[in-house]
């Protein structure tokens, strides 16, 4: 239970340092938005301002300077829908339904973005409900709108997280799941036991969502790096996670394949032997070798030499059906891993021993 409990603390505290620097730029981009909006434009409440600063900065989403584009635009469409159906009908509860309902009709039929057409939406309410006939006008709200989303870019530019920890965190997810499949599939084969098996295709079957964390991640790492001068120096480290995100995707999908394989290998007469679980071990440590030797900053060459020396190695004799899918699951990994470290397709391709060549004992030879 206390080991539990400190592994969850441990990744708890690992998570929220990911959004310290978001939260920075939040609260002192939001404070200086105010302050520029009241003492550089004059306006006496530019709620628009602070709210800006938070939709553009986010906690860790990419496209900021799209979100800037089409917060400016929604809240110029909100502002004028509101401003002119409040003249004509006032406000109220149900002028209210109305001003947004049509709003965001209108801005619907203009653009699909959830970002434009949610803005368009709180702009209507604001000017219906929050503020009707004291505020100075649409346009001083169109420009605290502009006010907030140029000072939250500034704000990721002069504080920026880390690319390549954002990056580096979510791709460990991704290797960490690759690795522990693997694993799992290796003790099912090696204790020939059938539910080990099941419960690793089950974990397996979970593992997209991190997938798409490390797409997104990587967006959003992109993205500082071209909004900051002071990360411009990651760029080499980044275009590393950047090689590597297709292919560890492909190894991740081969590896749920594998899975339900080698649950089905268990279950036929001929079941995978356990010098095949001794190379899911080997391709496992080199998933985790990939994710050190990048988290290092270096070039990945101890994870590509490991996972030459697995492709290297021949072809077990009477392999049931399932288990010589299995086993081509595992060379497509092998493959997949060696593209990852930066290895070309043909390259890594050509470094697989040819099924037709004589086979020995066992994957090792």
């Amino acid at each position: 239970m206390r080991t539990w409990l400190s592994d969850q603390v441990k990744r708890r505290l690992g998570t929220f340092g990911l959004l310290v620097p978001s939260i920075a730029q939040c609260s002192v981009g939001a404070a200086l938005a105010w302050i520029v909006a009241v003492h550089l434009l004059g306006h006496d409440h530019p709620l628009f301002a602070p709210i800006s600063v938070m939709i553009c900065v986010g906690v860790g989403l990419g496209q900021r300077l799209r979100r800037v584009v089409e917060l400016v635009l929604g809240v110029s469409l909100g502002v004028g829908i509101g401003d002119l159906l409040v003249s004509w009908i006032g406000s109220g509860p149900w002028q209210m339904a109305l001003v947004i309902a049509l709003a965001m009709t209108v801005s619907g039929l203009l653009n699909s973005g959830e970002l434009f057409v949610s803005q368009v939406g709180s702009s209507a309410v604001l000017v219906t409900m929050l503020v009707p006939g004291a505020d100075s006008g649409g346009l001083d709200r169109m420009a605290d709108a502009l006010t907030g989303g140029i000072i939250g870019i500034v704000a990721v530019a002069l504080l920026p997280a880390s690319p390549v920890t954002i990056a580096g965190k979510h791709l460990s997810g991704v290797l960490d799941a690759l690795s522990t499949l693997l694993e799992q599939a290796a003790e099912a084969i090696e204790k020939g036991d059938m539910d080990l098996a099941a419960e690793a295709l089950e974990c397996g079957r979970r593992t997209q969502t991190a997938v798409e964390e490390f797409a997104a991640a990587l967006e959003n790492s992109r993205e500082i790096i071209r909004i900051s001068p002071l990360r411009w120096h990651h760029r080499a480290r980044l275009a590393r996670y950047e090689t590597a995100a297709v292919p560890v995707d492909l190894a991740l999908r081969n590896a749920r394949v594998l899975a339900r394989r080698t649950l089905a290998a268990l279950g036929e007469a001929n079941p995978p032997p356990a010098a095949l679980a001794e190379s899911l071990r080997e391709v496992s440590e080199a998933a985790l070798l990939l994710q050190l030797e990048l988290g290092a900053g270096r070039e990945p060459m101890l994870a590509r030499q490991a996972l030459l020396a697995v492709a290297a190695r021949e072809r077990p004799k009477n392999l049931g059906f399932s288990a010589n899918v299995a086993l081509a699951q595992l060379r497509s990994i092998a493959v997949d891993l060696l593209e990852a470290t930066g290895m070309d397709h043909d390259a890594a391709s050509a470094a697989l021993r040819p099924l037709d060549e004589p086979s020995g004992e066992s994957v090792r030879g």
